[in-house]
């Protein structure tokens, strides 16, 4: 017989009813003020959008009376439709920026460290600000009209044009989004055992092979999470739109929260905003439950 090490095959200890106390004792402020600022203020809109409340007046409660307006509200429409355009445009080439440069990073070599905090480093860095500094970029006759001009193209300013706007606005988003995601998937690559990609390379796999059907794979939790969290963003955009456009030319950049905003604190209808908000909140929800299905999914 061989003798096991101390402390393998033993259960973890549970524990204690003092100790469990103990835990919850410490964890409790934290708890409640995340209940107080975050749950409260949720509840108290989703309770809002069924009412006319107005700042200064009284709440009466009207039932569904104002989501019925949103339906037959043209600029909700509008709003919605902007909304699904710049989010089916941001979070895929946001993930695939994350997951390149994810790729990128994952070996080491001389200035890798460097180039991670490069790349995360619009992650933290003010969107006010960057909306000033891209407006520049992509004013007529900035560094991006002027580039464009020397390729051939149309060079006036994109932030002016009902078409390229979106396309403009996307290209701020995943300049300011793809470091994060980037981290997120180079942790989980870092974490694949590397005995996974030494099979496949003993059985003669490529590169490409190995990342489809080796890395890939592994990715798939990771991949999820990114996904769910940059549609939230993008789903939640405002201060670039607010700072660069302000939800021109022609409302063409005008979203679902610039439609909150304007309802909420322009004709202070915080009722209709809430509604608004309560709508945003549904299509979060169902967008998230379409990517479990694809990218969640066990197999």
């Amino acid at each position: 017989m061989v003798a096991l090490p101390a402390g393998r095959g033993r259960r973890p200890r549970r524990p204690s009813a003092r100790e469990a106390g103990t835990a919850l004792l410490f964890v409790l402020p934290f708890l409640l003020l995340f209940i107080v600022f975050r749950f409260g203020p949720a509840i108290a809109g989703a309770v809002l959008g069924f009412t006319d409340y107005t700042i200064g007046g009284e709440a009466g409660f009207v039932g569904l009376d104002n989501f019925r307006r949103l339906v037959e509200d043209s600029t909700f429409w509008s709003a919605l439709r902007v909304t699904v355009i710049f989010t089916a445009l941001s979070v895929p080439l946001s993930m695939i920026a994350s997951l390149a440069m994810a790729v990128l990073t994952r070996r080491m070599f001389r200035g890798v460290k460097l180039f991670r905090s490069i790349f995360f480093l619009p992650v933290v860095t003010s969107l006010v600000l960057a909306g000033v500094v891209f407006t520049w970029v992509f004013s007529e006759g900035g560094p991006w009209s002027q580039a464009m001009g020397a390729l051939g193209l149309p060079a006036g300013s994109w932030l002016a044009d009902s078409v390229l706007v979106i396309p403009a606005l996307v290209l701020v988003s995943v300049w300011s989004r793809f470091g994060y995601g980037m981290l997120i998937l180079l942790a989980r690559m870092q974490d694949i055992p590397a005995e996974l990609e030494e099979a496949a390379l003993t059985d003669g796999a490529s590169a490409w092979q190995r990342f489809r059907y080796v890395t890939l794979p592994q990715m798939r939790p990771a991949l999820f999470f990114v996904a769910i969290i940059e549609t939230t963003v993008s789903f939640q955009a405002f201060d670039t739109i607010y700072v660069m456009t302000g939800g021109g030319p022609v409302r063409s950049s005008y979203t679902l929260v610039y439609m909150l905003y304007d309802q909420g604190f322009k004709y202070f209808d915080l009722g209709y905003a809430s509604a608004v908000g309560v709508a945003l909140f549904v299509l979060t929800i169902i967008v998230a439950l379409i990517q479990r299905l694809t990218l969640g999914r066990e197999k």
